[in-house]
């Protein structure tokens, strides 16, 4: 019966070994938090291991050694002493868990482990009683004695520990502390009805090591938590930033709006001089870099913010194509460039992708080769490859520039970064055209090559998949196209009442301007709750309502506007917040449309027949 004990404790004290075995590695190999508590725990896995080892050292003498010797009283006073220090271990880290903020505690364990390893020293002098009794070892004698009474007193002593810090007691870490003082009373009680079980305490320790490494702050929780606190700041500062860029954008296009608006009624104006015309183009082009400039910061936000989409519809390559040439004219202006256009004719009139983007990114690359080019030519082609119901363009812009150096192409898309400055240092630009141009060509599945000499010029080409229209889809859109081209014309709103509602007396200007041409009766409001005024005394068949008002906002008028029994006019959002999404966030307030500011005449033209039109 003996040798069947002898051998259920070695195979136990295997396992047990394996798996404390396994811990130490898989705690070892990672990288680890400079704590307190991760410096004791590593003491306290090693000395686990240890007593596990010698666990299996003695399972084997059971089965090996009939008699005493020397060897066998080695191996139970070396078992017994690991045991206690393995005690003592855990009762410097239950000390440590319970006073995180303890000054040079990095001291106070340096002293308590030579103090445990003189401990350690002193139990091997103190005799032991060993017998081997049926191929069970029994353990006894002083040694014994006193390892029992110092086993009973860290106990005590984290009893005591646990009961000063009893506050604390429900929390994670002191899990370990109540399953120990359970299982030891349980294992003393079994040990006391059962002799030859004196393996138990190193299954004890192992367990308590586990419990330990589960509840310890490790480093995979702490990585996680850091990553965590890393992502919620980086949200906080991310929406910080949208904040701005919002608020920004706001303070920048209203101003802009009235540049634009006067500029546009002046260069209408016949009264004007053809001299004083070509300085209000100036103007224009003036203001619409920086209207450019603006849309690229925050084009740049919507990308790191991950909301910069791509919205597939209709679009006239044609149409998109002739505008590109007039705007890259516009851009070169009197520089003695050679501009140089074709395109494959065999192109459809109407492709179907994100036509806005895709006139974006070209538009960035010829704007690039028209601010550092001086002389020469910009050569911009666009050619196709056409498979099945999928087209190809590969658009190529090539200049004689200034060019780029071979070490500087790696630069070229990264935002902020202008190259090529020190020749000319009075080119404008954030250096943000081509970092979007790259992103929104990935996010169409495209490529962009760039071959360049520097001080010779440039070669950008880039390829993007566009779908082809069925005829019977060809047909509709030429219909479609055909009918609105025939109500673009200026609708005559003659009756028609429109409230304007602006904080801004320039804007108010500039929306009667634009207004005039539509013959309708116009009336302006400063603020909402005059808005509120005189929509309670008068009726409008259409409100164009500014968000970003001092103490009452646009949305907050609408809201008041539909508590009103009879509000049944169209409210539009006329807002210079034109970030990413707004226009779905204004809808979803409750507004019917919404224009950005500086306004688009063809966008009011569109709102304006589509709900004033007879």
């Amino acid at each position: 019966m003996g040798i069947e004990i002898a051998k259920q404790m070695l195979v136990i004290n295997i396992f047990a070994f394996i798996m404390i075995l396994i811990l130490n590695i898989t705690y070892f190999s990672k990288e680890r938090v400079k704590k307190v508590e991760h410096k004791i725990f590593s003491y306290s896995l090693l000395s686990s291991l240890a007593v596990s080892f010698l666990g299996i050292l003695f399972g084997f003498i059971s089965l090996f050694f009939d008699e005493v010797n020397f060897l066998v009283i080695l191996f139970a006073k070396l078992y017994s002493c690991s045991l206690i220090v393995n005690v003592f271990l855990f009762t410097v880290y239950v000390y440590a868990i319970g006073n995180k903020k303890m000054s040079n505690f990095d001291n106070y364990l340096k002293y308590s482990m030579f103090f445990i390893v003189i401990v350690g020293i002193l139990l091997l002098l103190i005799p032991i009683d060993v017998k081997i009794n049926d191929y069970v070892i029994e353990v006894g004698g002083a040694l014994s004695k006193v390892c029992y009474f110092l086993y009973s007193f860290a106990l005590f002593i984290q009893f005591i520990l646990a009961i000063v810090n009893y506050k604390d007691l429900l929390t994670k870490k002191y899990i370990p502390l109540i399953c120990l003082i359970l299982f030891s009373i349980f294992f003393v009680i079994l040990q006391s009805l059962f002799l030859n079980l004196n393996y138990l305490n190193s299954i004890l320790g192992i367990i308590v090591s586990f419990l330990m490494y589960f509840t310890i702050e490790n480093p995979d929780v702490k990585m996680i938590e850091q990553l965590n606190k890393a992502r919620d700041e980086a949200v906080k500062a991310n929406q910080a930033k949208t904040d701005f860029l919002s608020s920004m954008s706001h303070e920048i296009r209203t101003p802009l709006n009235a540049i634009c608006g006067f500029s546009n009624s002046l260069l209408e104006n016949d009264g004007v001089s053809s001299e004083a015309k070509d300085d209000v183009k100036n103007i224009i082009m003036a203001s619409d870099t920086l209207l450019e400039l603006v849309n690229g910061i925050l084009d740049i936000s919507k990308i790191e913010a991950n909301k910069l989409e791509i919205i597939d519809s209709v679009y006239s390559f044609k149409k998109m194509y002739e505008e590109l040439i007039l705007l890259t004219k516009a851009r070169i202006g009197e520089k003695p460039i050679d501009f140089r256009y074709n395109y494959d004719e065999s192109i459809p009139e109407y492709l179907y992708g994100d036509g806005v983007r895709v006139k974006q990114i070209i538009i960035n690359l010829l704007t690039n080769s028209a601010k550092y080019t001086k002389d020469g030519y910009i050569d911009f082609k666009i050619d196709s490859i056409k498979k099945d119901n999928i087209i190809r363009l590969i658009i190529s812009v090539e200049d004689s520039g200034i060019g780029i150096k071979k070490e500087s192409v790696d630069k070229l898309f990264t935002k902020f970064e202008r190259l090529g400055v020190e020749k000319q240092t009075t080119t404008e630009g954030t250096g943000l055209g081509l970092a979007i141009t790259k992103k929104l060509v990935e996010m169409m599945g495209g490529k962009i090559v760039v071959q360049s000499i520097y001080g010779k010029g440039s070669i950008f080409t880039i390829s993007i998949d566009q779908k082809m229209l069925s005829e019977e889809e060809l047909s509709k859109v030429k219909k479609e196209n055909e009918s609105e081209e025939k109500t673009n014309e200026i609708i005559d709103a003659t009756g028609k009442s429109i409230l304007v509602v602006d904080d801004n007396l320039l804007n108010l200007k500039v929306a009667e301007r634009l207004l005039k041409v539509y013959k309708c009766n116009i009336t302006f409001a400063s603020s909402g709750s005059e808005c509120l005024d005189k929509v309670s005394n008068n009726k409008y068949d259409l409100i164009l309502l500014d968000d970003m008002m001092p103490r009452m906002s646009g949305t907050e008028t609408l809201q008041k506007l539909k508590e009103i029994d009879s509000f049944n006019t169209p409210v539009v959002a006329l807002t210079a917040n034109a970030i990413t999404g707004m226009r779905e966030e204004y809808i979803n307030r409750g507004f019917n449309d919404y224009l950005s500011k500086p306004i688009v005449k063809e966008d009011l033209n569109r709102v304006m027949k589509k709900y004033l039109k007879k």
